[in-house]
């Protein structure tokens, strides 16, 4: 069974930076997509960047792009989300997800796992 596990969130004012990482097991990371998403209170999950197998493709939502960025090290199995610039509205708790096929979805039903989330509160 596959097992995500997030850490790096926390209290932040605006225009700081956080790192968040997410450490799997139980399954070749190697060959399969990863996603950042998050869900603020009262709104759907929403997706932030994803990464393929290889880093190859890093797709980003336009309200994170040029802020954050993601990487991801297959060697420890980890993906990492760097995130600089925070605003206020990227309060929300962060959950990491892998997707068993070669794409990077920006929906979330298509991701058949999840960790449990880290919250991120970035302050005025």
């Amino acid at each position: 069974q596959v097992q995500l596990v997030e850490s790096g969130g926390g209290l932040v004012q605006a225009g700081d930076s956080l790192r968040l990482s997410c450490a799997a097991s139980g399954r070749t990371f190697t060959v399969y997509t990863m996603g950042w998403f998050r869900q603020a209170p009262g709104k759907e999950r929403e997706f932030v960047a994803g990464i393929s197998a290889m880093s190859s493709s890093t797709p980003y939502a336009d309200s994170v792009k040029g802020r954050f960025s993601i990487s991801r090290d297959n060697a420890k199995d980890t993906v990492y989300l760097q995130m600089n610039s925070l605003k206020p509205e990227d309060t929300a708790v962060y959950y990491c997800a892998m997707n068993k096929g070669n794409t990077i979805p920006t929906m979330p039903g298509w991701y058949a796992y999840w960790g449990q989330g880290t919250q991120v509160t970035v302050s005025s």
